[in-house]
């Protein structure tokens, strides 16, 4: 959820929960002061029937209006001290109907007996008051929450729009372009400090990847040119006769060695090239035929093993570097013959989702660590950096690479 969604619900949510409590506790103080007024209106009336009673030493006449009602009745020994108000109902003759009224029961004294009067107020014009206010609470708390809503998707949008911005350009970013994010105005102060911060790592990151770039071509080139300077000695000091022959086994050794350590620079610097996408040669690439050709060239070691190959491929073309789709089917086929066993099987499928290289042979030990660098089994010759360097070279296209064993198999899968 978006940041703006989230703070437009937890706001609307919150303005509605404040809203609806108050709004009760502003009914019930304006039905309370509504009725305190009618109260007030009943008093009045006692007040006179006790005044006109004191002058005229009789009871004024019983009455029925269209929002009041008197009458009168003996009361009893005990009721001398009554005076109590109540919620009740009022018949209006001329609606011929009951209303919500309020009553005073209160006691005059006349002529040493006492006497219970009975003063009841319709209470349809109070309610209807409070129905009006209420209505009208209502439809202010609706133009509020609606104004409220509009504010904050529409202000709230346009007010964060710089930081999408931003956010869009440092998604877009890539370092091998030598570009920073770019300026984006804005009158925030969070807004323009991110973009500060993001044009400053963008710089550091730049000149952090011209370095690795330097070290890397310094590197390539400084420990290439020794090596095959020993190389070339080596070359020359075994076509001499002059050596015993524990001495040709030593040299034997140190020519294998150098060699497996050439291969081990130029698979390291492959593995930096890809991780800092130096390699930009993307092209259309028909990995049925790159497969059938790569096939054709491990013909002689599935015949040297003596294993067979079934293979079900589609027409399948995808875009990347061809050198490196070139090293992601040498790499899982050099797996999949390294860790075959003698007469077992290799099984190629390609779809249009997905391509699929599997082998028989002994189970893993380690299959958690299996994508890992130099991660290799005690028999393996390798230097364990082929799955590796598959692993990042799918990375870098989104490709997901997958391993699963069954029944003997080992299948390795990239899903397009």
């Amino acid at each position: 959820m978006k940041l703006s969604a989230h703070y437009n619900r937890v706001n609307i949510i919150t303005s509605m929960i404040i809203l609806v409590i108050t709004g009760v506790i502003y009914y019930f103080f304006i039905h309370l002061i509504l009725t305190n007024k009618l109260d007030r209106d009943l008093a009045v009336e006692e007040n006179e029937i006790r005044q006109y009673t004191n002058t005229f030493h009789e009871l004024p006449l019983p009455a029925t209006y269209l929002d009041q009602q008197v009458s009168y009745c003996p009361a009893k020994v005990d009721s001398a001290s009554i005076r109590d108000f109540s919620y009740t109902t009022y018949y209006n003759p001329k609606e011929k109907e009951e209303e919500p009224g309020r009553m005073l029961l209160t006691t005059v004294n006349l002529k040493g007996k006492t006497i219970l009067v009975t003063i009841i107020k319709s209470r349809v014009e109070s309610e209807d008051l409070v129905r009006v206010i209420l209505m009208i609470t209502l439809a202010v708390t609706i133009v509020l929450m609606g104004t409220l809503f509009m504010i904050n998707r529409f202000f709230l949008k346009r007010l964060w729009q710089p930081f999408y911005n931003i956010l869009k350009r440092m998604k877009n970013f890539e370092v091998t372009r030598m570009e920073l994010v770019g300026p984006e105005p804005s009158r925030i102060d969070e807004f323009e400090e991110l973009n500060q911060s993001a044009n400053a790592m963008a710089e550091r990151v730049r000149q952090d990847y011209k370095e690795l770039k330097s070290f890397t071509d310094n590197a390539s080139h400084e420990m290439m040119t020794p090596l095959a300077v020993i190389n070339s000695k080596l070359d020359s000091l075994l076509q001499t006769d002059d050596f015993t022959a524990e001495q040709g086994t030593l040299l034997e050794d140190i020519y294998h060695a150098t060699g497996r350590l050439s291969r081990l620079h130029q698979s390291l610097l492959l593995l930096a090239k890809i991780e800092n996408n130096l390699i930009s040669d993307v092209q259309q690439v028909d990995l049925k035929e790159l497969i059938s050709q790569k096939i054709r060239q491990f013909q002689e070691f599935f015949e040297r093993d003596g294993l067979t190959v079934e293979i079900r491929m589609e027409e399948k073309t995808t875009v990347m570097s061809r050198y490196l789709a070139d090293i992601i089917l040498n790499n899982l086929f050099s797996n999949a013959v390294r860790h075959n066993i003698k007469g077992g099987s290799i099984a190629v499928e390609l779809s249009a989702s997905r391509l699929v290289i599997a082998n028989t042979g002994k189970a893993l030990d380690n299959k958690t660590r299996l994508f890992d660098r130099f991660s290799k089994s005690s028999e393996s010759e390798g230097m364990g950096l082929g799955l590796a360097i598959t692993r990042q070279v799918c990375n870098l296209y989104a490709y997901q690479l997958d391993y699963r064993e069954e029944a003997g198999w080992h299948y390795f899968s990239i899903i397009f």
